[in-house]
C-alpha cells in the first residue's frame, strides 16, 4: 500500500477517534470501548505500515528525530489501547491521537540526516526498543499528569468543570500515574543498562548529553517514587515531579537529535 494512502488513512482515523472522544468529553455522546478500540486498532495498523515502509533502508533502520518520534507515537497508542480494556484511560486518547496524527505528518514532509542501526546490531537495537520504550511511557505519564494537575486545581475551586465531571476519581488518576512512572522507570534502567553494555565510546558519540539528562531524569523519578512511599507525595507535587522528570528525558532525546540533526545536520 502506498505512502500516500496509509498517511491519509492513519490522519483520517485519528481525527475520527479524536472527535468521537471529544464529543465523549463534552456529554455529546456515550463511551464504547468497542467502537473506541476498532477505531484506534485501524489507524494504529496503518500508521504501523506506514513507519515500516519509512524507517527501513537499505543501509539498515532510520532511527533520525522524525521517524523516531511516529514510532513513539505508535508505541503510545499501541501501549494506551491495551490499557484502555482494563484501566480508566479513555480521557488521555484526546492527547495520543493528535500526537500520533502530528508526528506522522512531521515524519513526512521534514527532512532531516538519516541515522542508520544495521538489522543485525542486536544488542543497541534492543538499547533503542527499551528506549522508546520507556519514553512512551513517561510520555502517557505526562499527559496524565497534567490531566491530575488540572484536575486538582478545579476541585480546590469547587469548579464543576466537564473535565472534573469526566476523569476517574482523584486516588485512580494517581494510582494510574504511578503505575505509569513504575513501568517507566523499570525501562529506563533498562535502556541506560543495555547503553551502557552495548554502546562503545559514549561521550565520544556525541550522546554525552543524552546520558546526562537521561540519568537526571531517572533520579527525578526515582525520587518521586521515594517520596511517595516515604512523605505521601500526591496530587499537584506528584504532577509536577513527573512533568520535571518528563521533561528532562525529552531534553534528553529531542535536545540531541535537534542538535545533531537539525543544526549540525549529521547523519550516522
Amino acid at each position: 500500500m502506498g505512502t500516500l494512502i496509509l498517511a491519509v488513512t492513519s490522519l483520517f482515523l485519528y481525527s475520527v477517534g479524536t472527535a468521537l472522544q471529544a464529543l465523549h468529553f463534552r456529554g455529546r455522546v456515550h463511551s464504547n470501548i468497542a467502537i473506541t478500540t476498532l477505531i484506534g486498532m485501524l489507524a494504529l495498523t496503518a500508521h504501523g505500515l506506514l513507519i515500516a515502509q519509512t524507517i527501513q533502508h537499505d543501509g539498515g533502520i532510520d532511527f533520525s528525530l522524525f521517524k523516531s518520534t511516529a514510532l513513539i507515537s505508535w508505541l503510545i497508542v499501541f501501549l494506551l489501547l491495551g490499557l484502555n480494556l482494563k484501566k480508566p484511560v479513555q480521557s488521555l486518547f484526546l492527547g495520543a491521537y493528535p500526537l500520533a496524527a502530528f508526528t506522522i505528518i512531521m515524519a513526512l514532509t521534514a527532512h532531516t540526516p538519516s541515522r542508520l542501526v544495521s538489522g543485525e546490531s542486536y544488542g543497541l537495537l534492543s538499547h533503542i526498543a527499551l528506549s522508546v520504550t520507556a519514553y512512551s511511557l513517561f510520555s502517557l505519564a505526562a499527559i496524565q499528569a497534567t490531566l491530575l494537575y488540572l484536575q486538582n486545581r478545579q476541585l480546590k475551586r469547587n469548579y464543576n468543570s466537564p473535565l472534573v465531571r469526566n476523569l476517574p476519581p482523584l486516588q485512580t488518576m494517581e494510582s494510574l500515574l504511578f503505575e505509569m512512572v513504575w513501568a517507566g522507570v523499570v525501562m529506563l534502567i533498562l535502556a541506560i543498562v543495555t547503553g551502557a553494555i552495548f554502546i562503545e565510546n559514549l561521550f565520544a558519540q556525541n550522546l554525552a548529553h543524552k546520558t546526562l539528562f537521561s540519568l537526571l531524569s531517572l533520579l527525578v523519578f526515582v525520587g518521586l517514587l521515594v517520596g511517595r512511599y516515604t512523605k505521601g507525595w500526591r496530587g499537584i507535587t506528584a504532577s509536577r515531579w513527573t512533568l520535571a522528570g518528563c521533561a528532562l528525558l525529552m531534553v534528553a532525546f529531542y535536545g540531541s537529535k535537534f542538535a545533531l540533526e537539525l543544526v549540525f545536520r549529521k547523519g550516522g
